[in-house]
């Protein structure tokens, strides 16, 4: 079975797992995936993603906080029936900063907070709050 959307495919694992309170989750296994995995990891809403066993996958560790998951919600925004871009001064904070906007830029990919501050633009991919 071909995946059109793998960005929106480990979304939705990861929030599936948070809604019935696991521990961790297996996703598919990209760079794109790990770099946006990444971002969620240094800004604290996962406490991390390591290659599977067999290393054909993502072992992504979810974090709670006093028994709640740490992402409320977690939405694919740019999806590849209507991509989504926007400048350096178009990107608007989620929820008034308390969330982040993941942004794939020529420089790799970045929270919506760094793009600002390096004054890039690019593909809003995700918004997690």
């Amino acid at each position: 079975m071909s995946m059109s959307d793998p960005v929106a495919d480990m979304l939705a694992r990861v929030r599936n797992a948070l809604a019935v309170g696991h521990q961790s989750v297996l996703c598919s296994n990209s760079r794109l995936n790990a770099a946006i995995l990444e971002v969620m990891r240094t800004e604290g809403y996962i406490r991390g993603a390591k290659p599977s066993e067999d290393g054909r996958g993502l072992v992504v560790a979810l974090k709670y906080y006093a028994g709640r998951p740490a992402i409320e919600s977690i939405r694919r925004v740019s999806r590849p029936g209507l991509r989504s871009y926007a400048g350096s001064s178009a990107i608007r904070p989620v929820l008034n900063g308390l969330g982040i906007a993941i942004v794939s830029t020529s420089q790799g990919v970045m929270s919506d907070a760094e793009a600002r501050k390096r004054g890039i633009g690019g593909e809003i991919l995700c918004a997690i709050s």
